[in-house]
């Protein structure tokens, strides 16, 4: 076990080196190495609180893959989603049919849902709306609510990552609640219509 932010700051380190973009000799990696260690142990240790005091290492090496297939698969469903808003925009014969979709949720940890609800809000064509604590539940605004599967997909997949990266309780393989579309024009779509108490 090891404190967690001089791991958060290494990595920020890390990171540094390919935002940069440096060249690959010995010294300019060497310098940049010293720079991002400067600033990411900085804001690390600025912000040490929000970290629990201990890291396990095995335990980020454990996460790691699923972070990577999580930012890869978000970086997908990123480009997938502005060519299809894209085409929406620019063919105004394709549908637009809105609908507010209610996705209950896996996670539980405030990080894990948080990360979830801005990964759908950051996809063109999703807006995460609210979230309802006591059913753990987000309401997701979408441009095509016909296609519910084609909502939830994306979004499952990000949660059964998710379970592994902030250590949920429930595993990737658990069944997820069912999920519920209401149409903006439909006239039980309680959340669409504002009459939703909470």
């Amino acid at each position: 076990m090891s404190r967690r932010w001089p791991v958060s700051g290494l990595v920020m380190a890390i990171l540094w080196l390919f935002v940069r973009g440096v060249e690959l000799t010995p010294q300019r990696l060497l310098e940049e190495f010293i720079i991002g260690l400067g600033v990411g142990m900085g804001i690390a240790y600025f912000f040490r609180r929000f970290y629990s005091d201990k890291a396990s290492i095995v335990g980020s090496v454990r996460v790691a893959p699923y972070a990577t297939l999580y930012l890869l698969t978000f970086l997908w469903e990123l480009l997938t989603a502005n060519i299809d808003v894209a085409r929406r925009t620019l063919a105004p014969s394709m549908p637009i049919d809105p609908a507010v979709v209610e996705v209950p949720l896996r996670v539980r940890s405030p990080a894990a849902i948080t990360t979830i609800a801005n990964s759908i809000t950051l996809t063109p064509g999703t807006l995460t709306m609210d979230y309802d604590d006591d059913t753990n539940t987000l309401y997701v605004h979408s441009i095509d609510g016909s296609d519910l599967d084609g909502i939830l997909e994306p979004i499952r997949r990000w949660e059964d990552y998710a379970l592994v990266i902030f250590d949920e309780e429930l595993k990737p393989g658990d069944p997820a609640p069912q999920a519920q579309a209401n149409g903006e024009d439909s006239k039980t779509a309680a959340v669409a219509g504002g009459e939703r108490h909470g």
